[in-house]
């Protein structure tokens, strides 16, 4: 999948950064896959599969996690409301169906303002990615087992006689979901020999045992959609209790987990792809702590599903019209409210090396207007060039006066503050050496202020420094030059600037 991705080239990776580069597109368009095709085994699989191969960053592929995390629940939802003949069954169906997207709504609401603001799951993904992929004492305790030995052949071999890239994409893509329907089919016939009844004592004798069959059943089926699926009929018929069955899809929704893991480990040297893996797990591991273990606070998808079901007693439409509105009016509402949040900046600039030698590459700087976090998006080679993937890919974020560029910090200051700070070069000191006003950038661009800052580091035999202009009112470095003992070694600086 990976490989097909990378084949599609740069024209496809920067439409799907700037299609999720609103994280609530991003949570709508998880979502509205995910009902679609009812899996969010193969929408994670694909999650992993793009941040992998570098068309989309960590960040924007969080609130995809989440909308998928919602969308597998319309199956449930959907199958309820085939009860609709028989009125009671049909309340106790609606309260059975609606529990997982109860969940799972609650726990993006928690979630996904904490991720949108502050970079939550991200963030404490990443720093449980590094331990395990670039542990301190230098073993990685992800890819040192060869995962996916033995695919690199075949790969290669597909990549060589498949003729496109769109064409790689498709194949892979029925690869990946036929693989998940045979093991899922085969693994769920095996469960459906039992009787209902059979199921029921077997599956909810006690909270732990109901909750530890939800994971385990899933992680063995890959699909969440199959497992909670089974429980709306056993509740509908009175075989087994809501509440008994509550801990049941809460293990489910951790058990399904694993599909992201198992793709995962396939690019293990991919420490992206193993980030979004564990980001999947956090979102549906922090919800399970959340509400499963208080009692006041596990009450509440409970209630808010038996409400809706005592609701679809009375009037049967109102599940249809749940249906409608959780999956897509609320949805595309909340995309139309926030469509104009993300600002986009194009840029065109040159790299000249210490022999002169320039190099156009291309630039899409996307900040939220809100949040004031975004990314850089850098494609190396020709500007114009459909053929490039993205090069590097940077968050950037304003915080009052302060912009930070990945690790490095620039303070919007007075003249001759200086700071210190770290990179993988070692300590340094950045001063605000000049400000310059209205600066013409373009004919058609003028910046009120621009920011010249020099870098130097401490203890270098390298004497390595450099010169960085940037403005307050545009989220990319306009210059840059870099510089050691032997004089000038790269100079980056922008050509052309657009902005949506």
């Amino acid at each position: 999948m990976v490989s097909s991705l990378q084949e599609l080239g740069g024209g496809v990776a920067e439409t799907i950064l700037l299609a999720t580069s609103n994280p609530f597109t991003g949570l709508f368009i998880g979502l509205l896959i995910t009902a679609m095709i009812q899996s969010s085994s193969t929408t994670t699989s694909l999650i992993v599969a793009f941040v992998a191969s570098g068309s989309i960053t960590l960040e924007s592929a969080v609130p995809l996690i989440m909308g998928a995390n919602i969308g597998t629940t319309i199956t449930s939802t959907i199958i309820s409301l085939g009860f609709i003949n028989k009125k009671k069954e049909f309340k106790r169906a609606v309260a059975a169906g609606t529990y997982h997207d109860f969940f799972n709504i609650l726990t993006v609401i928690i979630l996904f303002p904490l991720e949108y603001y502050y970079g939550f799951l991200s963030s404490l993904a990443t720093s449980i990615s590094t331990l395990l992929v670039n542990p301190a004492s230098g073993v990685d305790l992800i890819s040192d087992h060869h995962y996916g030995w033995g695919f690199g052949g075949v790969i290669n071999w597909l990549v060589t006689i498949v003729p496109s890239g769109f064409a790689l994409v498709i194949l892979a893509f029925a690869l990946l979901f036929g693989s998940i329907l045979l093991f899922r089919k085969l693994i769920s016939n095996l469960l459906l020999v039992q009787s209902p009844e059979k199921l029921g004592s077997f599956f909810f004798g006690s909270p732990l045992k109901s909750f530890a069959w939800g994971l385990t059943s899933t992680a063995a089926i890959r699909s969440s959609t199959i497992t909670t699926s089974l429980v709306v009929p056993l509740v509908a018929k009175q075989v087994i209790k809501l509440k008994a069955a509550a801990p049941y899809i809460l293990g489910a929704n951790i058990g399904t987990t694993i599909t992201a893991f198992i793709a995962a480990i396939l690019y293990a040297n991919n420490s992206s792809a193993v980030t979004i893996a564990i980001a999947h797990f956090l979102f549906n591991f922090i919800g399970v702590i959340i509400f499963l273990p208080i009692p006041i606070l596990r009450k509440i998808p409970l209630d808010l599903a038996s409400f809706l079901g005592k609701l679809t007693l009375k009037y049967r439409l109102v599940g249809f019209v749940y249906l409608l509105s959780a999956f897509f009016f609320i949805p595309f509402s909340l995309i139309y409210l926030n469509k104009n949040s993300i600002e986009n900046t194009t840029a065109v600039y040159e790299v000249v090396d210490k022999n002169g030698v320039p190099q156009s590459n291309k630039m899409v700087a996307r900040i939220n207007s809100n949040t004031r976090n975004g990314q850089w998006i850098e494609f190396a080679g020709d500007a114009d060039s459909a053929a490039n993937t993205p090069n590097k890919i940077q968050n950037i974020s304003y915080r009052d006066n302060v912009f930070f560029v990945s690790d490095q910090m620039y303070m919007f200051s007075k003249q001759g503050f200086c700071w210190d700070g770290e990179d993988n070069l070692g300590k340094y000191k950045v001063c605000v050496d000049s400000i310059l006003t209205n600066y013409s950038l373009t004919p058609d661009l003028t910046l009120p202020l621009l920011y010249h800052f020099k870098r130097t580091y401490y203890n270098d035999a390298q004497e390595k420094t450099s010169d960085i202009f940037i403005s307050p009112d545009l989220p990319i470095i306009i210059k840059q030059s870099n510089y050691d003992s032997t004089g000038l070694i790269e100079t980056k600086r922008i050509l052309t600037v657009e902005k949506d």
